[in-house]
């Protein structure tokens, strides 16, 4: 495309990312010709990712993409009028988390010493927060028959105690095998019909404090600097999915918001589709268990 002429490889995919994300968008949107695009159509996508949790940089940068790409089209006389002209960009009503930047990510999940039975916890623990982008409230919730491992899924229930299944990326399915197999067995200690998955070196099940706790303790031991919570890996998770290319409703699907913006445009995806998400764009598919 002429606009991306003169770019960095890194910023003509992200354009296209963008570009491709937006007519996504407005085709959910029942919007079949060009001509029909207005200010409303554009605002509405700043929110969802927003809401989403794309951070303000990727967003003001998704802005830059689409008012370049109108322009390209009035300069090829494609289109009469640009919606862009008069776009106000909607102020975001709450501030977004923090979020890390994936050596970040792997700077912290490379932190618990996984020659201790603690370490292989903690790290599966983490693996599981930033492969599915769960809530710390549904991780403590995760129950060892919620992990359906054949299928690569985990069942979760979420806000309103509504169920979900959520991808779980061949990473974290293989630290949680390593948990289960080597640690879990040992924390129980006369707890035996307890069936949730995370447990404290006292064999009780975890609770949100203390995955707060230690997630603190390994950004500090990592020299991370930034405020990070359980949230944060979740904003993460949502953020490095959709700068990979990842589609909107995939991610909406899979962080279990079920009202995301002013317009209702999502519908129930495929499991088999949202596994091929987390698997094409997901970080750390992309590397191998240590």
């Amino acid at each position: 495309m002429v606009l991306e002429k003169g770019l960095s490889n890194n910023t003509r995919l992200a354009y296209r990312n963008d570009i491709n994300r937006y007519l996504e968008f407005l085709e959910e949107q029942g919007v079949r010709k060009i001509g029909r695009i207005t200010p409303q159509h554009i605002r509405s996508l700043i929110i969802l990712l927003s809401n989403l949790g794309m951070a303000s940089s990727s967003m003001a940068r998704n802005i830059t993409a689409i008012r370049m790409f109108h322009r390209f089209l009035m300069n090829e006389n494609i289109l009469s009028c640009d919606p862009t002209d008069d776009l106000e960009v909607p102020k975001i009503g709450r501030k977004l988390p923090t979020f890390l930047e994936i050596p970040e990510v792997d700077l912290l999940l490379s932190q618990p010493d996984v020659q201790l039975p603690k370490g292989i916890r903690d790290r599966a623990i983490l693996e599981t927060l930033y492969a599915t982008g769960v809530r710390v409230s549904e991780l403590t919730g995760i129950t060892r028959s919620s992990i359906i491992e054949e299928e690569g899924f985990i069942r979760v229930f979420g806000k309103g105690s509504k169920e979900r299944l959520v991808p779980i990326g061949s990473i974290a399915l293989e630290w949680i095998r390593k948990y289960q197999d080597s640690v879990r067995p040992d924390l129980l200690k006369e707890i035996r019909r307890n069936d949730i998955l995370f447990l404290s070196m006292h064999g009780r099940p975890l609770t949100r404090a203390a995955v707060w706790q230690i997630l603190k303790f390994y950004v500090a031991q990592a020299g991370i600097e930034k405020r990070v919570s359980p949230h944060t890996l979740r904003h993460s998770f949502a953020t490095h999915l959709l700068e990979g290319g990842a589609d909107l409703r995939s991610v909406q699907e899979m962080l279990g918001h079920a009202d995301i913006s002013t317009t209702q445009i999502y519908t129930h995806l495929d499991r088999e589709y949202l596994k091929e998400v987390i698997q094409t764009f997901h970080p750390r598919e992309q590397s191998r268990i240590d």
